[in-house]
Order: structure tokens, then sequence, then C-alpha cells
């Protein structure tokens, strides 16, 4: 299973570019296809999408979810993502729980982890 034919568009500021796009590429099996004029990575994806690594070694991440991967079986994209060296943020807040990486929040399940620069990312499934 791979997040590559997942519709995002997004612009993600990292600090070390080459550590950002192995991950990317080899840890969420994202398909990258060069890397433009200024130095960013770039990866096609579904839908006509595209996800750009932009080179910004000042940068620091948003406490907040960047970016998020709608998935069809969230179970088994975490089980692949495991494999594949990713770990998952485990909550056990008042309004926030997982429960094997997983909260349930209404009629949705997510699950978070994040990129070498600490950039949150999410995976989301409708219930």
């Amino acid at each position: 299973m791979s997040l590559t034919h997942r519709t995002v568009a997004m612009m993600m500021p990292v600090t070390d570019i080459d550590r950002a796009r192995t991950f990317y590429t080899e840890s969420l099996g994202l398909d990258y296809t060069g890397t433009n004029d200024e130095g960013s990575a770039l990866y096609a994806l579904d839908g006509g999408s595209s996800l750009v690594l932009l080179p910004r070694p000042d940068s620091r991440p948003s406490e907040s979810t960047a970016m998020s991967f709608e998935v069809d079986d969230i179970t088994a994209e975490i089980d692949d993502l495991e494999r594949r060296g990713v770990v998952f943020e485990d909550y056990d807040l008042p309004d926030l729980k997982t429960v094997d990486h997983v909260c349930v929040l209404g009629s949705e399940k997510a699950a978070w982890f994040k990129d070498p620069d600490g950039n949150v990312l999410c995976l989301h499934q409708d219930a």
C-alpha cells in the first residue's frame, strides 16, 4: 500500500531537503519526480495534486497537522507505514485519545505521525 494515490496539495518547508526527501520517498512511498531550480523536492500525486518540499533551513514545524492523507483502510496503512519505519503518535487527552494509534472523531478515524522536521502528518478515514 502506498500514499502516492491520495489527494493532497501542499508546500512543506523542511530544514534538510535530503533527509526529508528520503523520508517522503522511502518511508511514505511518495512518487518523487525531481528537483526544481530552487532545490525543492517535487512529488506527483493522483488527481493532479503535488507536494513540494521547500528547503528552508530556519523553518519551524507547526504544532498543528500540516497535511492529511485520506485513506480507505487506516489500520492497513498504519501497518504498512510502521513496516517502513514510521512512528505514530499516541495521545491520552480529555478530548483526544488514541487506541492502537487511532482516534475516532465523530464519523472519522485519524492517526498522526511526524516527518523528520517535526511536521505533523495525519491519516484520516471516513468511518
